[in-house]
């Protein structure tokens, strides 16, 4: 591996990733960098760069936990640090991996010699190495919630607190947050998104041009690292000057009572939630201000900075797609214009258009506009692409669209479309929209499961209700303390205990088994057949099964689609993490034609076979759309049913969603719920809030698992 990093100004585009990583460089106050986009796009690579670009930091030796010998935290597990040297070292750059334990990322204390010799023996984790350093999480939409929860909480405080049975270690953990996701392996809680500081979408160039000159400079730098770096050491010196250069000015810069208007007329326009958006969008215009150069802030500013910090902050629900409707970005920053009058400050290069290269007002600083002595920038395509600033932040298409939230479908327009909707079972018909979501009654798995923490099913966890104790499995991190000292009661007097005071031996010590909840799989099978096309009948199943997906998405489920028509079954949707998928092949999904049942229930016998290989603990819970007609092959209703067994032999927790109207029903949904071995409930049934939306448990006999319970 090289050990010299690829030099962040050789990073060919990416302008809106490097802006924001220096903005974060220059005010840490601002509160990291969210990164969403595809993989391979150099997200750790330009992350590395900017390492190597920060200054380097004078630490006290021999702390584990990184003091500033100018200050020294006072509270410091290897204080105090009153009469002990100082010393230089570089910033560090920490990462965090998916599966990293809680202990690993806070730091771990030893519980038996807390107990018997009362000694804080602490090891540090990963926010005390990464404490005025960088931290970098891959994949921070994959680590579990409580993990998320504990990172996030010592960004936000600048220290980290680890406790166990009264026993309590506090250090200083304030590092520049960066993380990266993929938006299709499924999306941070909206709670969560909001203690970011900024967002940036990213994706490879299609330009063949640009794709060449990365591929160019990559295999440079793989034969020579060190040539390579040599060849941009003017460069990288220059934006290291302009970082120091701009940090010291930042305190220098003036922020009008005009401009703090249109911040807030900005953050009410777009409807966010709570003062965070503020206060962020006030540091990062500071930030854009010194980096230009300047000491006051200018309404370029302002746009450059509601782009960064609110498109992950005006989502509303999980299928609702990140970005701002720029226009009325636009529209609210004129209105609230900085006067002349109100303002002592002038901003001679302010109002709509922005700045000198293109209309909408977008352009951020420029390295010729501020006077800063940073290296020239060229268009990102040229050899010396330098970090600079540009138009607008180039979000994808879909972020691009208004504004508003998604509205459900006009009930007119709807009532249109259904004419062609038409029943049959053999013709094809045109997508549905989906009916306006509710609130669900939840679906659980029977059993106990030990399956990924979650929202749904009663499993065994980390976190949860104390059930009971067991001696440590591994290394001990919930000290269950009543079981430790009924273990080592009996053993006193054969230890020669004298006087008040216990004990303890690793032997006595005990664990806690707790409970919460799990995610699972939830496996949705969707008939999409003639049958299901009657006029409003599909827009209330796509209701149904839309309404189910946002309780998955709350639930913190994996989820899957499956659905059947015309003469076979095909997954709609592999098993992800990312509901807003699913709801957009929802949202597609044709109707029409015949009602291969028993293919949609082998097709998931078969999926739910591939899943359990992957990841055995996430148990699956089965969830069978369809009015149980089935006219697809030879002996349809033979043939489901023994695919109904089948999954019922396994153990599969089982619901089918009965969409059986009129005033004649067969009650064929009732009947593949019992080979099921699960439950039937009706679309009214299904609703949270509905009358008949009672507790039911339905138990098989034998071996058979029971009917899951809907509460």
């Amino acid at each position: 591996m090289a050990t010299v990093p690829y030099p962040f100004t050789a990073v060919v585009g990416m302008s809106d990733m490097r802006l924001s990583l220096l903005l974060n460089a220059i005010s840490p106050a601002i509160g990291g960098v969210l990164v969403r986009g595809e993989k391979g796009t150099a997200k750790s690579t330009i992350v590395r760069g900017l390492t190597a670009l920060m200054p380097d930091v004078p630490v006290v030796t021999g702390c584990r936990f990184s003091c500033d010998p100018a200050a020294p935290d006072p509270a410091c597990p290897d204080g105090p640090h009153e009469a002990a040297g100082a010393e230089d070292r570089p910033a560090r750059m920490v990462e965090l991996p998916v599966g990293a334990s809680e202990d690993r990322l806070v730091g771990a204390l030893d519980i038996e010699r807390a107990l018997s010799e009362g000694v804080k023996a602490f090891e540090p984790g990963l926010l005390a190495d990464a404490h005025r350093g960088i931290l970098y999480v891959d994949e921070v939409n994959l680590l579990h919630d409580h993990l998320v929860d504990l990172l996030l909480d010592a960004a936000a405080m600048g220290a980290s607190y680890v406790e166990r049975e009264g026993v309590s270690v506090r250090h200083a953990a304030r590092f520049l947050l960066v993380g990266t996701m993929n938006p299709e392996e499924g999306e941070l809680r909206p709670q969560l998104l909001d203690r970011f500081g900024l967002t940036v979408e990213v994706a490879a160039s299609r330009e063949p041009d640009q794709r060449v000159e990365v591929v160019r400079r990559r295999l440079a730098y793989d034969a020579d690292p060190e040539g390579f770096g040599a060849r941009w050491a003017v460069e990288e010196g220059e934006l290291r000057e302009r970082i120091a250069a701009a940090r010291a000015l930042l305190p220098d810069v003036a922020l009008g009572d005009a401009v703090l208007r249109q911040i807030a007329a900005v953050c009410a326009a777009f409807e966010v939630d709570g003062m965070r958006a503020d206060i962020v969008m006030a540091r990062t215009a500071c930030a854009l201000a010194a980096w230009a150069g300047r000491t006051e802030v200018r309404e370029e500013d302002v746009r450059q900075a509601a782009l960064l910090a609110l498109p992950h902050r005006r989502r509303r629900n999980p299928f609702d797609a990140p970005g701002l409707d720029e226009d009325k970005l636009d529209q609210t920053l004129e209105e609230f214009a900085a006067d002349e009058d109100d303002d002592p400050e002038p901003d001679p290069d302010g109002g709509p258009d922005g700045g000198p290269d293109g209309p909408g007002g977008g352009q951020p600083p420029q390295d010729g506009d501020g006077g800063a002595d940073g290296p020239q920038g060229e268009d990102a395509q040229a050899p010396h692409d330098q970090p600079q600033a540009h138009d607008q932040p180039q979000l994808p298409e879909q972020a691009q669209g208004p504004e508003s939230d998604p509205a459900p479908a006009d009930p007119k327009a709807q009532s249109e479309g259904d004419r062609d909707n038409t029943p049959g079972e053999g013709g094809e018909t045109a997508a549905v929209g989906a009916g306006e979501p509710f609130r669900t009654r939840r679906l659980d798995v029977p059993g106990l499961g030990e399956g990924a923490d979650g929202r749904r099913s009663r499993a065994r966890t980390a976190h949860g209700r104390t059930t009971g104790a067991r001696r440590p499995q591994g290394t001990l991190t919930k000290l269950h303390l009543a079981a430790t000292v009924q273990a080592a009661a009996p053993h006193q007097v054969a230890r020669g205990r004298r006087g008040p005071g216990l004990v303890v031996r690793r032997d006595d010590l005990r664990e806690a088994v707790r409970e919460g909840r799990e995610g699972n799989l939830v496996l949705f099978v969707v008939d999409a057949s003639g049958s299901m096309a009657a006029r409003k009948r599909m827009s209330a199943v796509k209701g149904a099964v839309l309404s189910l997906l946002l309780d998955a998405y709350q639930r913190r489920d994996k989820i899957g689609m499956i659905t059947f028509r015309g003469a076979d079954a095909e997954l709609a949707l592999p098993p992800t993490s990312s509901v807003e998928a699913g709801a957009t092949r929802l949202e597609s999904l044709p109707t029409g034609g015949r009602t291969p049942l028993s293919a949609g229930l082998l097709k998931a016998h078969e999926v739910l076979r591939v899943e359990r290989l992957r990841d055995a603990s996430r148990r699956p819970l089965l969830v069978v759309v369809t009015d149980g007609r089935s006219t697809g092959g030879p002996e349809p209703l033979v043939r489901t049913s023994r695919a109904a067994r089948l999954l019922g032999a396994e153990g599969v927790a089982s619901v089918v969603v009965d969409c059986e109207a009129g005033p004649v029903r067969l009650g064929l949904a009732g009947e593949l719920a019992r080979d099921l071995q699960g439950t039937a409930v009706t679309l009214d049934e299904l609703r949270a809030d509905s009358v008949s939306a009672l507790v039911r448990d339905v138990r098989g006999q034998g071996h058979h698992h029971t009917t899951r319970r809907a509460a």
